[in-house]
């Protein structure tokens, strides 16, 4: 799939272009919470890894170093995600008044933060989806762009597709997705063409014949160009 794909070289990227204690700081603290909140809750919102940055570098307040779990830079945006284990942050009343003073801290420097709890983002992820979706549907306009050109205008067979997609996991498989619309399978595998060079779908080919067997959606599903 292509969360897999696209998880892999966005870390495969940052593990290349670090050093030092950033680089340690990434082996270290990119564990299992954050594995989740990628897979349940990041991907399944945008769709892509641009901007997001894992186990990212800032200074408190006494202006000494730390990681945060996640930074999203949009522009001139930045929004912090922090992933909370009681364990680690539960137990220590010192840790935890540091946290706390860390995150009022980042706000006051025009960041945003959201913290997030790892129980919850165990065994109730829909809130957590649904939370940031209505919290983050600004910037995600934003970033997508609400207004756009002539030719980034999409077909409604292109956002039929596209949405048939997003009911079915993200994945599009021609001969099915003809009969769902009601259309010819030539002209679905044409759009899905067209959506490759857009850059909304990806093309999933397999065997040593490279035969596309059927073509994923890798957009926001917040995008506009869905209406």
């Amino acid at each position: 799939m292509s969360f897999q794909v696209e998880q892999d070289k966005w870390l495969s990227g940052h593990y290349r272009r670090r050093r030092g204690e950033r680089l340690d700081a990434l082996k270290r603290g990119h564990g299992y919470g954050n594995r989740l909140f990628v897979e349940q809750i990041w991907w399944p919102l945008v769709g892509h890894f641009h901007g997001l940055h894992p186990e990212y570098e800032v200074r408190d307040w006494r202006g000494r170093l730390y990681f945060v779990d996640f930074m999203w830079v949009i522009g001139s945006i930045r929004i912090i995600f922090e992933i909370m284990d009681f364990g680690s942050h539960g137990t220590d009343r010192t840790k935890y008044r540091r946290d706390l003073n860390r995150g009022l801290f980042l706000q006051a420097q025009d960041c945003s933060v959201y913290y997030i709890s790892l129980d919850e983002l165990k065994e109730n992820p829909s809130f957590i989806l649904s939370a940031l979706r209505n919290s983050l549907s600004p910037y995600l306009a934003a970033e997508f762009g609400v207004k756009r050109t002539v030719a980034r205008s999409y077909s409604k067979i292109e956002r039929d597709l596209m949405r048939a997609a997003i009911r079915h996991n993200r994945v599009i498989r021609p001969t099915e997705a003809a009969r769902e619309l009601e259309l010819h399978t030539m002209t679905v595998i044409k759009y899905c063409r067209l959506l490759v060079e857009k850059g909304k779908f990806r093309a999933v080919a397999r065997g040593v014949s490279g035969r596309v067997i059927y073509y994923e959606y890798v957009g926001s599903i917040q995008s506009p160009d869905l209406v």
